[in-house]
């Protein structure tokens, strides 16, 4: 048998694929602390993705024009002095929501397919998602990789970037989009609403294992692509949603990973007032 005619060994496939680009991302965004604007351009995504269904076009087209309107949107939000970004960030999470709750609503008979939207349908993955994930996953790390400095830099000290003759809104636009584009990718696979905790939860429990760069940004996709793994494997044998069982393994690695920065810092503080 073809390993693509197999739908567990598509899903497999898909979930390695998804935690490599959650995981990279991951990094990048609890490193800026964009977590809550991610969660807004989940909940932003869902009405492209429902109007995309609605209309028959393919998902991944309507929820990043939906999500790219709403990262743009952010980022010229933030950039106008006085205005409460996260304020205006609140009110398009909310709002965006409530706009593909009012599109699912006009469509009588539609609600059954809702869950697919919000949590994800893995094992309905079939070959053209896994060439788009495989697709976006080259750019994402290729982007990743010759941007890495301008985007540390900007994240990290904007007055250096300017100096540097760096536009810091600029690169500010670049990685919303970037997320953009992997949260709408990951969208088959864990939905709209558990994204987040795929896109976050490794790259965070990273962190507290680790400081250094590359190891945080390995360890992240570890976690990432293990969590999928162990949602799938659990959704295949207890008959659990895969998407609800992917966040969970993910929240469960994050929560399992709080012990080691409690150790760290005792760790460190011993070192920085030893005995004798």
């Amino acid at each position: 048998m073809n390993w693509w005619d197999d739908v567990l060994h598509r899903a497999v496939t898909e979930v390695v694929l998804v935690g490599v680009l959650a995981g990279l991302i991951g990094v990048r965004v609890v490193q800026r602390r964009l977590s809550f604007l991610t969660m807004a351009l989940t909940h932003a995504t869902f009405p492209g993705v429902v109007a995309a269904s609605i209309i028959g076009v393919n998902i991944l087209v309507g929820g990043a024009a939906a999500g790219a309107v709403v990262a743009l949107g952010v980022a010229a939000l933030s950039r106008r002095p006085g205005q409460d970004a996260a304020a205006a960030t609140g009110v398009l999470l909310s709002g965006g929501f409530a706009l593909g709750s009012a599109l699912v609503a006009t469509q009588s008979g539609f609600s059954r397919d809702l869950s697919s939207l919000l949590v994800g349908s893995i094992l309905t993955i079939d070959a053209t998602d896994l060439i788009v994930t495989a697709v976006v996953l080259a750019a994402v790390t290729l982007l990743l990789t010759l941007c890495a400095r301008p985007l540390l830099l900007t994240g990290f000290d904007r007055a250096g970037a300017r100096a540097a003759g760096l536009s810091t809104g600029l690169w500010d636009v670049v990685l919303l989009l970037t997320v953009e584009a992997v949260v709408v990718t990951v969208v088959p696979a864990v939905g709209t609403i558990l994204a987040l905790s795929l896109i976050v939860a490794p790259a965070a429990a990273a962190r507290l294992w680790s400081d250094r760069q590359p190891v945080v940004t390995g360890l992240a996709v570890l976690f990432a692509v293990a969590s999928g793994l162990i949602g799938l494997s659990v959704s295949t044998r207890w008959n659990v949603a895969a998407g609800a069982a992917v966040s969970l393994a993910a929240t469960g690695v994050l929560l399992a990973s709080w012990p080691m920065a409690r150790a760290r810092v005792r760790r460190d503080a011993a070192r920085s007032h030893p005995i004798g």
